[in-house]
């Protein structure tokens, strides 16, 4: 993959805005509405976006970023020697900040770097250090990704009728690349599946479950590709080895930009609540997303091309990372075939109801 540009730091044409990133994918693709939004109200802006060094590859897939700022502190650690030199570089290279974490240590470089406007929501005694502070409604805005966009518009202007969802792009040679490089092919139809989720077992959906969809796909001629993390590994494989030949787990396997790439190619995705899944969505794939200890109304994939599959069992949305009723019943008790149903929702030509039967 190729890096994003440095940020031009003498660049002095139109507003220059600098987004503070979150630390989660699946939060850091929602961030891409509002990068949308801040070029629709001013198209002559530069946009660059502070984030850890992981998610290079992803804001280089995300149109209307020019540049990645990045930070070596790991994720929880205050930094402050590192945020102060860093601000410190950044002296006069943008007329605006916008924070999306609500830590105090997210406002740190902004504030070192003097810029003129910094906006975001106050908390974690967060007011000097910010200059544009909001407060957040959580009623009026129940959406992680509606207090994104409302910290690019005016304090008191009203959310857009329709935020735009986000979006993904990948360049065919690193596609090409990738498959070359893990051994695919794209012969067959292929379904994703993501088994795993970075936040917990509370999210997610037993492999067995997992299993039975990517089965009865690879019984109708579909290769089968296993996303994840390092973590994912075991469940992956645990889903692998009862589908059969057809399924190729993929689980640590992959860099960042790679599953990105991988999944742009997927006939279809099946995932649970987790950055992959609002990778899928921002790709514009079928997909099925999952639902358990999670809220769908707060985080939602918000492609068109996606079904939501939840229970909502009075135990649930409980926000845990372990199920603190210990059955886990908001997941387990999803069928397979309710999956399959909504899969042959989303594709009717190449699903009939005979697949789900």
């Amino acid at each position: 993959m190729s890096a994003l540009p440095a940020p031009a730091l003498t660049d002095r044409h139109g507003t220059r805005v600098l987004l503070v990133g979150p630390s989660w994918v699946g939060d850091m693709v929602m961030a891409q509405s509002l990068v949308q939004v801040l070029l629709q109200h001013g198209p002559e802006r530069t946009i660059d976006i502070l984030a850890p060094a992981w998610s290079a590859a992803l804001l280089a897939r995300m149109p209307g970023v020019r540049g990645a700022v990045t930070i070596a502190t790991g994720h929880g650690r205050l930094g402050l020697r590192e945020r102060l030199s860093l601000g410190r570089r950044l002296h006069g290279c943008y007329e605006q900040a916008i924070v999306l974490p609500n830590s105090l240590k997210s406002t740190l470089v902004p504030f070192f770097a003097r810029i003129p406007r910094r906006t975001g929501y106050v908390g974690e005694c967060r007011y000097g250090l910010l200059n544009d502070w909001r407060r957040l409604d959580k009623a009026k805005l129940p959406m992680t990704i509606q207090r994104f966009v409302a910290l690019g518009l005016p304090d008191t202007a009203s959310l857009p009728r329709d935020v735009p969802v986000p979006r993904l792009t990948v360049q065919p040679a690193n596609v090409r690349a990738a498959l070359h490089q893990l051994g695919l092919n794209l012969e067959d139809d292929v379904l994703v599946l993501c088994p795993g989720a970075e936040y917990g077992a509370a999210k997610q959906w037993p492999a067995e479950h997992f299993a039975v969809v990517g089965t009865n796909l690879a019984d109708r001629g579909w290769s089968v590709w296993v996303l994840g993390s390092v973590k994912d590994q075991e469940a992956s494989q645990a889903v692998c080895d009862r589908i059969g030949p057809a399924a190729v787990n993929l689980a640590g396997r992959t860099s960042l930009a790679q599953a990105v790439d991988l999944i742009s190619q997927a006939r279809a995705v099946v995932s649970n609540d987790s950055g992959l899944m609002h990778v899928a969505a921002a790709l514009g794939r079928p997909l099925v997303a999952i639902y358990g200890s999670s809220d769908p109304g707060f985080t939602p994939p918000l492609s068109p091309a996606s079904r939501i599959v939840t229970l909502g069992l009075t135990c649930s949305p409980c926000f845990q990372r372990i199920c603190p009723q210990g059955h886990l019943d908001c997941l387990r008790r999803i069928e397979p075939e309710l999956v399959l149903q909504k899969l042959a929702e989303l594709l009717p030509n190449q699903l009939s109801e005979s697949a789900t039967s």
